[in-house]
């Protein structure tokens, strides 16, 4: 008697999973299947299949994966979230399973998704290509400026990252090697950069002349 209300309740939560199973098939579109399965019955577990990405039907057996996690783990088996499987066909696909247990902890069945994400790698691929430069050289960097002071602010910035200091924790030494850095760019061909990199770097307009001086007069060397 007890067997048999144990199996009626667990024919309610197998229902249930079904209509779980063609709900997320539907939403997410034809890359995509749910399936349950009933672990009573390994060698015919799929009771239910919401879907076709790996074209199987009901009756097909437990997968090896699932198996080998219960044989190594029993009732104690974690669920398997965003794994990959590969489909005998070559198709690769990001899958999860989660365990269903009964009220006493035992695991009778599972909840399986495959999704297909072969097409989306494929895509991936693309857009690398697409959008992958022919160098990373810095000298080639570009920004689009809509002001003087936007356009010396992006150099002054770039200078910062190399360097690694904020201007008012940079030492003369690094307060050269940023002027420098502007320098080989052509920031002070722009009419007011000295005034205003001498703010930013906390220092007379003289003073950054001074540097530009001693830059010049080593033209060459690597500043930066």
């Amino acid at each position: 008697m007890g067997q048999d209300i144990g199996r009626k309740k667990l024919g309610f939560v197998f229902e249930n999973l079904k209509r779980i199973a063609d709900v997320v098939a539907e939403t997410f579109g034809r890359n995509c299947e749910a399936v349950v399965h009933d672990l009573s019955k390994l060698d015919q577990s799929l009771i239910h299949i919401a879907g076709d990405v790996t074209h199987r039907s009901p009756g097909a057996p437990i997968t090896d994966l699932v198996l080998r996690v219960l044989r190594q783990e029993g009732d104690g088996a974690k669920d398997l979230v965003s794994y990959k499987t590969i489909t005998r066909d070559g198709r690769i696909l990001k899958s999860s399973t989660v365990f269903i247990r009964d009220d006493k902890g035992k695991i009778v069945g599972a909840f399986c998704i495959n999704f297909d994400i072969t097409e989306f790698l494929n895509s991936l691929n693309l857009i690398q290509e697409f959008v992958r430069f022919r160098d990373a050289d810095d000298d080639r960097r570009e920004t689009f400026s809509m002001s003087v002071q936007e356009a010396i602010d992006a150099l002054v910035n770039q200078a910062v990252s190399l360097i690694g200091k904020q201007p008012p924790s940079m030492d003369t030494e690094e307060k050269i090697r940023l002027v420098a850095y502007l320098e080989e760019r052509g920031a002070f061909l722009i009419r007011g950069a000295v005034d205003y990199v001498a703010t930013i770097l906390g220092v007379s307009k003289y003073t950054i002349y001074s540097y530009l001086q001693k830059i010049r007069s080593t033209r060459g060397l690597n500043t930066i």
